[in-house]
């Protein structure tokens, strides 16, 4: 089975009962303990027989979280959340860096390449 960082996973390190809420927390970035909040005011009020039904095929068909997608980096699992979230401004945020180091990289080369003078003098005293 390969693991894929944008699926839901029943997270069971964090789990209390069965790691539905730990996973939905996961999933989202939403802070665990705001999940199980609302998981048990939705059981307590009108929607108990569907939120508990939820819940149950949530348990039921989720697959566990694998062993290799907890030990990922605190920066990586913020990364994949917004992934989840927002897929379209993951990757105008990744265009933006990439064109940001375009850029730098162009500065750099401009400076180096250019008739600088002094930097060549400083080039040329090394060898």
């Amino acid at each position: 089975m390969t693991s894929t960082r944008t699926r839901f996973y029943l997270d069971k390190q964090r789990s209390k009962w069965s790691g539905v809420c730990a996973g939905i927390a996961d999933y989202t970035g939403i802070n665990v303990m705001w999940v199980r909040l609302a998981a048990v005011v939705s059981f307590l009020t009108w929607a108990f027989p569907w939120a508990l039904i939820a819940y149950w095929v949530a348990a039921k068909f989720a697959d566990p979280k694998p062993n290799e997608l907890y030990l990922s980096d605190p920066d990586d699992t913020k990364f994949w959340q917004g992934v989840r979230q927002s897929p379209r401004r993951t990757v105008r945020d990744v265009k933006s860096r990439f064109r940001e180091m375009d850029r730098r990289l162009a500065d750099m080369e401009l400076y180096y390449t250019s008739n600088n003078t002094q930097l060549s003098n400083e080039i040329e005293n090394l060898r």
